[in-house]
């Protein structure tokens, strides 16, 4: 069974990750959206708001499993069995920054990461934009799903 885990805050989901993810799925069984807790981080959106995202966008896709963890990434894609992580890469920024937490990661446990470009025109998409545009009562629908949409 070919599993990935695509981590992330996820805060919020955007449409530039649910490209990543829809792109990939045809590539693997199972695909695993793992929001990563980290208690030193302040979001915008509670765990169980960006929990609800990610569930009802993804609702009618049986492959995609929802779920949380906390510590290393390659430790829980270990207690997963997934074999490969998945990233998305807006810029040469991301890429030198992503590529060298995948090497890490590989040198660590042997799991490769996936790297998937975004598609055109939503390369200016992140959730600190969008996070931006929210608080000061900015247009940020064309940035997200639906489900986000409705939230503030």
């Amino acid at each position: 069974m070919r599993k990935a885990v695509f981590p992330g805050s996820f805060d919020p989901i955007t449409l530039g990750h649910t490209d990543i993810i829809e792109r990939a799925l045809p590539l693997f069984d199972e695909i695993i959206l793992a929001i990563g807790t980290n208690s030193n981080k302040n979001y915008m959106f509670t765990l169980e708001e960006r929990l609800r995202f990610l569930k009802e966008t993804f609702k009618n896709e049986p492959k995609i499993t929802v779920t949380t963890y906390q510590g290393l990434t390659v430790d829980f894609c270990k207690e997963q069995n997934a074999g490969f992580l998945l990233r998305g890469l807006r810029n040469a920024q991301d890429l030198e920054f992503e590529k060298a937490i995948g090497q890490t990661n590989y040198k660590m446990s042997g799991i490769d990461t996936l790297f998937f470009i975004t598609s055109s025109g939503k390369s200016h998409i992140s959730s600190t934009v969008v996070r931006d545009v929210i608080r000061n009562n900015g247009d940020y629908e064309f940035m997200v799903p639906d489900v986000v949409r409705k939230a503030p």
